[in-house]
This record gives C-alpha cells, structure tokens and sequence, in this order.
C-alpha cells in the first residue's frame, strides 16, 4: 500500500511511526513534513493547505490511502477533494470539519441538543462585544470563532483584559479572519482532559484519556502555547466519568452531527473539564491533537491502519481497539522565546539508541544536519508501567538531547501525580 499523510509537525510523525508498524505498507508519503520526519516517509513539499496540489500529487503517485491530519486541510475539504478523485481517506468532510471550524457552530449545536457546555453569547460586532464585557461575570472566557493555531482562547482575569481581548481579536484582527465573530463564555473550574476518539458516524471508540499542559512555563505560568507536554491517561478521567461522558456528549454529540446532514467520520477531539456539575465540553476538534498524540498513540495495541480503514469504511463496531495498560508522557522541547519570537537554526543532537521517541515538530535537514525551525521543536515520549516511571524516563531523555536555546517545562505530569496520591 502507498499512504499519503498530509501534515508536517509532532502529531504527523507520531502518526506516520504508527503506520509504519503495518507490514503491506510499501510507501509513506508526508506533505510537506519535516527534518526530522524524513527517516520515517518521504517528504514532499507541498503545503498542507494547497488543496489542488495535494490531489494531483495523490493521483499522480498511485495513492491508495490518504490522512488528513490538521485542521486546516481539513476544513478547507481536503478529504472531500481526494475522496472525489476515489481515494479513500482518514478524516471528516469539509461540512463535519467545521465542528472545529467555526467556535459559534459548535456552541450553537451543542445549546440545541442539550449537550452540556459553558453558557455563552456570539458578538459580530465589537461595540456590543465590548457592552457586554462590562456587566459579565469575570474571569471569562473570549474565543475567536475560527481557527488560530490553538491560540484563539483568551481566559480574561479583569474586565480591561476583558475588554483589550476584544479589541485585538475583532478590531486588530489578531488572528485575521478568525475573529469576524467572537464568542463569549462562562469560565469553567475544574480539572481539564482530553479524548480523542475514532469515530465512523455511528460508533464511538475513545482512545486513552490525557492531559494537556498548555502554559509554556512551569507551575501553569506564562503564555499559552501549542502545549508543551502531556500525560496519559489522565488520572481525572474515571470510569464514573467515562461513563457518563459517552452517555451525555460523545454519543449525542455523533447524532447531532448525523441530524444536521454533517456525519463526522474520523477523529473527533473532545476537550472537557469536570467541574461540580459534571463533564462539560470546552472545545471540539476536527483530528487527532497536537501533542496528545504523542502519547496516546504509543499505547495504542491495535493496527492503526487498520482502525482507521474500519472508520473510512463505517465498520468501526466490527473490530476491537486495545490499548496497553500502560502510562505514557511526553516531554516537549521548544525554542527559547517560543510562543512568542525565538531563534531557529541551531542543530540538534539526538543520541542513538534512546529509551523514548522522538516525534518531530519543527525541524529542517540540511546538509544532512538536523536544524530547528519551528517553536515546538521535540516531543519526547515515553512508556512505563507508573506514571512516574514514564516521567523520569522522559526527562532522562530529554537531558541527553541537545540544541541551543533550548527549553522545556520541568513538571510535566507533577499535576497528574498529586492526583493519583489524592
């Protein structure tokens, strides 16, 4: 089989090392991929957003299964486009993408089939935005209604927060077009987890639970980045839970997407937090996240491709999906600046023979040297039978890596190992 993944950062390359592990695959292609993805598929350079491009090259190669990892591409309609050319693919059509697309659509689905959420107003207009600040409750919660690389979200601590958030997103258009619309929400307590699920529009198959850490510094100070680490599973995430997550939001929230003609087929992200009232979702995505990934995938016992055949092909109920009994975290290395401005260029050395994978995110070959390039650089993952084994063999790893200007948190996972102590 010849594969096409279309992406280039950690998420992808955790992807493509999974797929590799299947033993008719002839080929792996990766559009555009990177430095360090290149040992494990061809990279091809052509962005994942140019669409006519990525068809041409699929048809013209022989492609006989494509996956469509982030979400650009996805709600641009990649897998519509590949799909019409009679390429089967891993990922939801442009009019399911847009669950992660568009904040104001899946807010406004998930009000109208009572699927539980943060109470919210949508503002296309910043006067009335900026009226509404100054009566609401604070903190609170300011989303541009498109996507922004993850960074659409701003958490107001003071009503001027309130008010400049407002301000940068729908009159300095921060993240361009994104921030036409705004939606405004109620700020939720509680501790946050992520699952992602495979899901044919019918079944729905959550991987194993983990927990992002968004803050680029330690202790949950600084920026908001990408995410600089994860753990899996997420010690929060209980049966009780899981339980009542499938019966009052995964579940409905397929059959709503089927009631709007909008059948989600692939992997739907589901963020939630567990406040006092229950599990409630915070956000949706479209694909797997970045770098949830990372860890999930590593334990996943099943053939990924496999899996992911049975979604395109709405068989997901026919086939078992194991995952290992197992602990699994991922330290990310970044750039020194990084999510704001940062220096790239310096070259990084990976020591043979590691206790962990590398995934990599943002890193350039040249002159057969590997070289940053990006923010996120590394995601160091590791497998143990504790969460504080997988820990420790992380960290071991990512002191034996190396290249200027690096940094990465130094409490990944802490947060996780109170809980389990609780």
């Amino acid at each position: 089989m010849k594969l096409l993944v279309v992406g280039g950062g950690g998420r992808e390359h955790a992807i493509i090392s999974k797929l590799k592990e299947k033993k008719n695959v002839e080929k792996i292609y990766v559009l555009p991929g990177n430095g360090g993805i290149a040992k494990d598929a061809e990279c091809v350079n052509i962005s994942a957003t140019d669409i006519d491009s990525i068809v041409k090259f699929a048809v013209d190669s022989g492609i006989d299964y494509a996956v469509v990892a982030p979400d650009d591409p996805l709600v641009l309609g990649c897998v519509d486009e590949l799909e019409a050319k009679g390429i089967p693919c891993f990922g939801p059509r442009k009019n399911a993408a847009i669950i992660e697309g568009s904040k104001v659509f899946s807010k406004n689905l998930m009000k109208k089939y009572g699927i539980p959420t943060a109470e919210y107003e949508v503002f296309d207009d910043s006067a009335k935005a900026l009226e509404y600040v100054k009566t609401a409750p604070i903190p609170t919660v300011i989303k541009a209604d498109g996507l922004a690389l993850g960074k659409g979200v701003i958490i107001a601590q003071t009503r001027e927060e309130a008010e400049n958030a407002v301000k940068s997103i729908m009159n300095d258009k921060q993240f361009g077009k994104s921030g036409d619309k705004i939606v405004i929400e109620e700020f939720l307590t509680g501790p946050e987890v992520s699952v992602l699920s495979f899901t044919d529009g019918k079944t729905v198959v959550p991987m194993v639970s983990s927990m992002d850490h968004k803050r680029a510094g330690d202790n949950d100070t600084g920026l908001n980045t990408g995410g600089m680490g994860t753990i899996a599973p997420n010690p929060y995430y209980t049966k009780a839970v899981a339980d009542e997550c499938m019966e009052k939001i995964f579940l409905p929230t397929i059959k709503a997407m089927n009631a709007e003609g909008r059948t989600f087929k692939g992997c739907l992200y589901f963020g939630l937090m567990i406040t006092e009232n229950g599990p409630k979702v915070i956000e949706y995505n479209c694909r797997f996240g970045d770098p949830e990934t990372q860890v999930v995938l590593p334990l996943l016992e099943s053939d990924l491709l496999d899996v992911m055949t049975a979604v395109t092909e709405e068989r997901l109920s026919d086939i078992e999906v194991k995952f290992r009994n197992e602990f699994a975290a991922c330290v990310v290395m970044a750039s020194k600046g990084y999510p704001v401005k940062y220096d790239k260029g310096f070259e990084i050395t990976i020591p043979e023979n590691l206790e962990a994978k590398v995934f990599v995110a943002g890193a350039k070959l040249e002159n057969g040297k590997l070289l940053t390039s990006g923010g996120r650089v590394l995601g160091v993952t590791a497998t143990a039978d504790t969460l504080k084994n997988a820990i420790d063999k992380a960290y071991n790893e990512v002191k034996k890596i190396h290249f200027d200007n690096a940094f990465f948190r130094s409490d990944i996972g802490a947060r996780a190992l109170k809980a389990l102590e609780e």
